[in-house]
Formats: structure tokens, C-alpha cells, sequence
């Protein structure tokens, strides 16, 4: 079984999830396991494949402690990736080398869609498996992140078979045939809900939903084909275990002009924390929400190419830009640093410990200032 609530080291991340009061400001990245690691690398050499590597729950666990043993971070997150869910619906999931993930049975017709369903969990045992064997290995050092990728851009890579760039064939599917964009959607919120709360079962601490192509969808189809899908995803989650509340994250890549939308509690997404791209203002999006909700980000992860004075001051400059977590009306705002997207393959891993001592030392001074 996994560690009890109460060995938790350091909840920081989950207290600012929540709004409560820390002393300083927690860090984690997006894909902080990943290819601008040696030792990611090495351990990927070991496993053949990217595959391999994902569904072996040892080498997972490997990969998501090592960024842990380099800095002190305040989050594990899970090692795996959003599209284990439709490739559990037998669509067929691989990764090429300089490609990315492909699908072999695409989703492109009635007849597709009227074979989907939502997939056995047993097809995902490996990734129930890694959370557990992460969560021993953590040995309470720091909560684990569970993730889906949400149903819109689950159904973007089912509809056009691989990324895209201008997303032509499931647009098409969106605005030609709406009834079957909505079953693909339905059935895509049912999946990933039961994949979440089946991560928190295994001991996810917190889980984040990465809506990764919700900003490239028009206004009123971005409402209805992406924001209401997340909410339903997000409304069946279990959000307490072990003691706890299970925080719960979502992140619309391009999605700051719908902010407001989307931390709305009786309309939005409903989760604890929002996370933003680098292209929204800190300081401006908190000030929007007026401390609803926390807000994760937002760090342009190009950044992390300059020289670490650099990093180190553009660091601060974000912190900065959040302020104080304590309002003057006593109540307290949650900010999660993180990047704006997931770090690149091509960044100097020692330009992330810049990073790690600017936002910790630096949220301890301003705290300590007041």
C-alpha cells in the first residue's frame, strides 16, 4: 500500500493547490522527465522504446524519481503519457523516432465511432502499477501527479491520427458532424474519469488534466466541444484520499483569453488550480480570477536557453509578478510555479538548477519581507 498522508515530508505543492499558506513558492515542470536528461536517456536506451519505457513500471518509476535527485522539487509527476487511453481503446498507439505518436486505426468515420467505448482498465494496469511503485519509491518526499490528457485532445489525436497543424480533419468531424464529435467526447470524459480516479486509488495525490489543444478551437466551440467535456471529467473525480483533498489541475494550452470561463465554479472546469501558458499575465490573471482558484505556470520554457543569471532573474520576475500569496483581507492566493509548457528536450539541465534556487529562495525573501 502506499504511504499514509501523514508521511508526507513536504505538501507544499498541495497546500498552494489549495490556497493555503506556504513559505514559499513550490516548483514543478512539465515533462521534467524527459529527454534533456542523461540519465532519461539511458534508462529509454535500456527499454528499447518510448513504449517500453511507459508501460514498464520500473523503468517509470526510474524516470520520474530521477529530476527529484538533481533538485528539489516539490512534485513527482507520473511518468507516461495522454494518450494511453485511446490507445487502450485499441487504436493502436507507437511512437517513431523524430514522428511522434501515431495511431494506426485512426477515428475518422460513423462506423469508428460507433466502435468506440470506454476501455477496460485492466489494458492500463501498468500505469495503476507505476503510480504505486512511484508512490514506495517517494518514500513521502513529495506528493505524485497523476495526468489524462482531456477528451478534446484525446479526440484531436484519434481523429487525425497523429499531431497536427492545423487540425483539418477533426475540425472537419466538429463542424460537419457534431453528433459524432459528442459521442467521441462522451465517451473520451467517462475514460479519462475513471482513469484519474483510478490513479488516485493507487496513490495520486493530485491529478492534472492536460487540455493541450483547447486554445486552438474557435470561442463558442472551445466552450462546448472542450471546456464542458473537462467539467464533466473533473466533476466525477474522486477529491479526497488518504486524509486529503486530491487537488485537481487543468491546463488549456492557449486558453488565458478564457480564463474567467474556465474558473468559474458553477460553469467551469471545477478544478483547484488552473494552469497557464506564458503568453497570459501572471499578476493580470490573478487579478481576473480574484484568488477563486490557484494558478499554475507560467514560465516561457525558451528561457531556460539563456544564461542561468538569466533564468534566475526571469524567475523572480514571475514570482514577482504573482505577489504576495496573503491578500490584505487575510484570505490567500495559490501559485504553483511551473513552466509554460513542458521543458524542451534541447535545454541545458543545468540551467534548471538556476531555476529551482531563484523561485525557492526568492519566494522565501519576499514572504519573509512582509
Amino acid at each position: 500500500m502506499s504511504e499514509p498522508a501523514s508521511a508526507l515530508r513536504n505538501d507544499t505543492f498541495l497546500r498552494a493547490c489549495l490556497r493555503e499558506s506556504t513559505d514559499y513558492t513550490p516548483l514543478w515542470l512539465m515533462r521534467q522527465a524527459g529527454r534533456y536528461l542523461p540519465e532519461y536517456r539511458a534508462t529509454r536506451a535500456r527499454a528499447g522504446s518510448f513504449m517500453g519505457l511507459a508501460t514498464n513500471p520500473a523503468f517509470a518509476t526510474e524516470v520520474t524519481l530521477q529530476p527529484l535527485e538533481r533538485w528539489p522539487l516539490d512534485a513527482a509527476i507520473l511518468f507516461s503519457d495522454i494518450l494511453t487511453v485511446p490507445d487502450a481503446m485499441g487504436l493502436g498507439l507507437s511512437f517513431e523516432t523524430g514522428e511522434g505518436p501515431r495511431f494506426a486505426q485512426p477515428v475518422r468515420d460513423e462506423a469508428a465511432v460507433a466502435r468506440l467505448a470506454v476501455p477496460d482498465l485492466e489494458r492500463l494496469r501498468y500505469v495503476f502499477d507505476a503510480v504505486r511503485s512511484i508512490r514506495t519509491a517517494l518514500a513521502g518526499r513529495v506528493p505524485l501527479i497523476g495526468f489524462s490528457g482531456s477528451p478534446w485532445t484525446l479526440a484531436c489525436y484519434m481523429v487525425e491520427g497523429a499531431g497536427s497543424d492545423d487540425y483539418r480533419l477533426v475540425k472537419s468531424m466538429l463542424y460537419a458532424r457534431p453528433d459524432l464529435m459528442h459521442r467521441i467526447l462522451d465517451i473520451n470524459a467517462q475514460a479519462v474519469a475513471a482513469y484519474l480516479n483510478a490513479q488516485i486509488d493507487a496513490g495520486a495525490q493530485a491529478v492534472m488534466v492536460f487540455d493541450s489543444w483547447g486554445g486552438v478551437l474557435a470561442d463558442a466551440a472551445f466552450r462546448t466541444f472542450s471546456l464542458a467535456y473537462t467539467r464533466r471529467v473533473v466533476q466525477q473525480l474522486k477529491r479526497h484520499a488518504e486524509g486529503r483533498r486530491v487537488p485537481c489541475i487543468v491546463f488549456t494550452k492557449g486558453g488565458g483569453g478564457w480564463l474567467e470561463q474556465i474558473a468559474d465554479a458553477d460553469t467551469g472546469a471545477g478544478a483547484d488550480v488552473v494552469g497557464l501558458d506564458w503568453t497570459t499575465d501572471l499578476g493580470g490573471a490573478r487579478r481576473r480570477i480574484d484568488d477563486r482558484v490557484a494558478l499554475q505556470g507560467n514560465l516561457d520554457p525558451a528561457v531556460l536557453f539563456a544564461p542561468p543569471e538569466v533564468v534566475a532573474a526571469e524567475a523572480r520576475a514571475v514570482v514577482e509578478s504573482f505577489g504576495a500569496p496573503k491578500r490584505p483581507d487575510g484570505r490567500f492566493g495559490g501559485h504553483v510555479f511551473n513552466l509554460g509548457h513542458g521543458i524542451s528536450q534541447h535545454t541545458p539541465a543545468e540551467h534548471v538548477a538556476a531555476l529551482v534556487e531563484a523561485v525557492h529562495g526568492h519566494s522565501r525573501h519576499l514572504r519573509n519581507a512582509t
